[in-house]
Order: structure tokens, then sequence, then C-alpha cells
């Protein structure tokens, strides 16, 4: 009996072009310290005027998108009920700490996590009694490969998992947070800003790191990384492991 002809193999289901354009959206206005048009959103998308304003009314019936009086497009409020279900018992346990970290040293301290080849700030806290302070947005991201955060997140990673583009000074300078156990960035990411941070590893998690951004300060970043390593262990310990 002859053989059964083969079965054709079968594609790959292609992507969904509306729903890319639609998530690209949300990352445009969450990238934005301000709302845009939809004249400035169809630009940065590449769509014609009339794609970006019938994606963004579907969006706005989900409540992702809101416009204010002037026709402006900012994220709406129901992108925060979304966020705050992401790694929901990582935020709960780090938020205190957050808070406790950013009151005692007057600086922003956030929690960063890994997303792909990115660092991106899950959550932050602002000093309440400084005059001034840098301000780390939750969903602000950058390069794994730059900054204190970064470096403290690839330093729980073996190099065979880091992005292809890292710089072979990045690798002299990991190892150095390794045996120091936190890492420092200057200029980095944010010109002028300074950075201490501290790996958090947590069981069955992406790799994680808490740490502080600040302009200028008395404490020494051994003094700063001691601080934000208790708060570590209060996590981890929190998480069970």
């Amino acid at each position: 009996m002859a053989d059964a002809p083969a079965a054709p193999a079968t594609k790959p289901a292609a992507a969904s072009q509306t729903l890319s354009r639609g998530i690209r959206i949300l990352e445009i206005l969450g990238d934005e310290h301000g709302p845009l048009s939809i004249d400035e959103i169809a630009a940065r998308l590449g769509v014609h005027r009339s794609i970006a304003y019938r994606l963004l009314r579907t969006l706005e019936d989900h409540r992702l998108v809101g416009r204010d009086a002037a026709g402006l497009v900012a994220l709406g409020p129901r992108m925060a009920a979304l966020a705050a279900g992401v790694a929901h018992d990582l935020q709960a346990e780090a938020l205190p700490e957050l808070t406790a970290v950013a009151n005692e040293l007057g600086m922003t301290c956030f929690l960063a996590v890994l997303d792909g080849t990115e660092c991106i700030t899950l959550v932050s806290v602002e000093p309440r009694h400084t005059v001034a302070s840098v301000a780390q947005r939750p969903g602000a991201r950058h390069p794994v490969t730059v900054g204190a955060p970064g470096k403290a997140i690839l330093a729980q990673l073996p190099e065979a998992e880091w992005p292809a583009d890292a710089p072979s000074a990045l690798h002299d300078a990991v190892a150095r947070s390794r045996l120091a156990g936190f890492a420092t960035s200057h200029d980095e990411v944010i010109p002028t800003v300074q950075s201490v941070a501290v790996p958090l590893a947590l069981r069955g998690q992406r790799p994680a790191a808490i740490a502080v951004v600040h302009v200028a300060t008395d404490r020494t970043d051994t003094e700063i990384a001691g601080r934000l390593q208790r708060s570590a262990t209060t996590i981890r310990e929190a998480l069970g492991g």
C-alpha cells in the first residue's frame, strides 16, 4: 500500500496587525509625560489619522485610553487597574519597603524587573519630605545593559542569556557588582542622575532589583546598598524565598 501523502506543514499564525498597533499605541502613551493628539499618535505609529482614530475608539471603549476636552489622548484609569495585577504579591510586599527606604534616604526608591531585553520599573515611591527628588515613573523602561538596576539584574543571569549587543565593558562592571553585592551607575540613563541597586532574586519570578536614584547625597554607595539589601531580604522572606 502506498504511503499516504504527508500533510502540508502548518504555517505559523500571522500576527494581528490591528492588535499590534493597539498595543503600540499604549506603549507610545506610556512613554509620554503628557497627552498626545491623534495626529501625533498617527505619526508615531506610521499610519493614516483615520486608522489611528479607529484604534483609539476601541481602546477608549475599554477605558484603556481617554480624551480630554481638547481631544488629547492619555492612558485611561483602566490601565492602572491592569498594572496593579502584574506581579501583585511582589508589588504588595515591596511597596512598604520602598516607602521606608525612600523616606529614610530622601531618594526615590523603585522596583525594577527584567522584561525581554529591557529593565522596566514596576512600582516606585518618592520621598515625602524632600524639596526635590528624581521621578521614576512605573512603566519607565530602558535597555537592561545600562543603569544600576540593569547591572543588578544581569548579575543574576548567566552571560549566555544576556542581550547579544551587551558591550564588553559591561561584563567587568557586572562582575564587580556580583563581588560587591550591589551595582551603581552615574549618568547612564538620565544625565546627572546616580543610582544604586541590589539584586532581588525570587524563586519562580523574573530577575528583579530594588534601587534608588538621586542627584547628590552625603551617603556612600555602600551605605545606600546596605539599606537596600535589608529591604531585599525582607521582601524575599515575605515571598518565601
